[in-house]
C-alpha cells in the first residue's frame, strides 16, 4: 500500500466563508481525528490530495507543526456538480493497528459462452487490516462461471493479515441471465395463449 506525505497546517477559521476561501487557495479544509483525542482542524494541498485519494484507503503521512502523523480518509465529500474537493474527514491510525476499512473488489477472467450479466452485490469488501498494510483491491475469479453462480465472501483469497467483517456467506456477486431474452419468451407465451383462446 503507497504512503503519501502532505504537508498540513492547523486552522482557526470555521464556516462558510472560511471554507470557500481556503478553496480558493487551492486548498481543501479537513478534520483529523481518532485514538479518544480532540478533533484538530487542518488544511491540506488540494491537488495532491486529489491524486492521493485516487488510491483506495491511501495512508496519509501528515506532517502538523513538525509532528508527524499517520491518517486514512474516512469521508470525502465533492462538488456535486465540477467534482473537486470540499472537505475531507480523516481517521488517525497507528502502525500495527487494525482498522476497518472497505476494499475495492475486481473481477477477472472470462464467463461461460452466452449471455450472462455480473451484478456486483458489493462493490467494496469490508475488511479489517493493519493500517499501514491495506490492500488497495482484491481480485475476484468469474472464470467459467454461469447463471445462477454466485461469489461469497468466503470464496475470496485475502492478503495475509486482512479478515473479513462481515458473515462468510455474504453474496460478493452473482452472475444473472441477461434480461433481452426474457421479453421475447413472454412473447411466445402471449402468443401461445391467444391461439388457444
Amino acid at each position: 500500500m503507497s504512503e503519501v506525505k502532505l504537508a498540513a497546517e492547523l486552522r482557526s477559521e470555521f464556516g462558510k466563508g472560511a471554507a470557500r476561501r481556503i478553496r480558493r487557495d487551492n486548498k481543501v479544509p479537513g478534520v483529523l481525528y481518532g485514538h479518544g483525542s480532540d478533533p484538530v482542524h487542518v488544511t491540506l494541498p488540494g491537488h495532491d490530495l486529489l491524486l492521493a485519494l485516487r488510491t483506495p484507503n491511501v495512508l496519509l503521512s501528515l506532517e502538523i507543526e513538525g509532528k508527524n502523523e499517520l491518517a486514512i480518509p474516512k469521508a470525502v465529500q465533492r462538488d456535486p456538480l465540477k467534482g473537486f474537493l470540499e472537505h475531507v474527514d480523516l481517521l488517525l491510525v497507528k502502525r500495527g493497528e487494525k482498522v476497518s476499512v472497505d476494499i475495492p473488489v475486481h473481477t477477472e477472467g472470462e464467463l461461460a459462452p452466452g449471455a450472462f450479466l455480473v451484478e456486483h452485490v458489493l462493490n467494496a469488501l469490508p475488511v479489517e487490516a493493519e493500517a499501514t498494510h491495506i490492500p488497495e483491491s482484491v481480485s475476484v475469479s468469474i472464470e467459467g462461471l454461469s447463471a445462477g453462480d454466485s461469489v461469497l465472501a468466503k470464496d475470496i483469497t485475502l492478503p495475509k493479515g486482512t479478515t473479513l467483517t462481515v458473515e462468510d456467506d455474504t453474496v460478493v456477486l452473482q452472475v444473472l441471465a441477461a434480461q433481452a431474452e426474457e421479453p421475447a419468451a413472454e412473447a411466445e407465451g402471449e402468443g401461445e395463449e391467444a391461439a388457444e383462446a
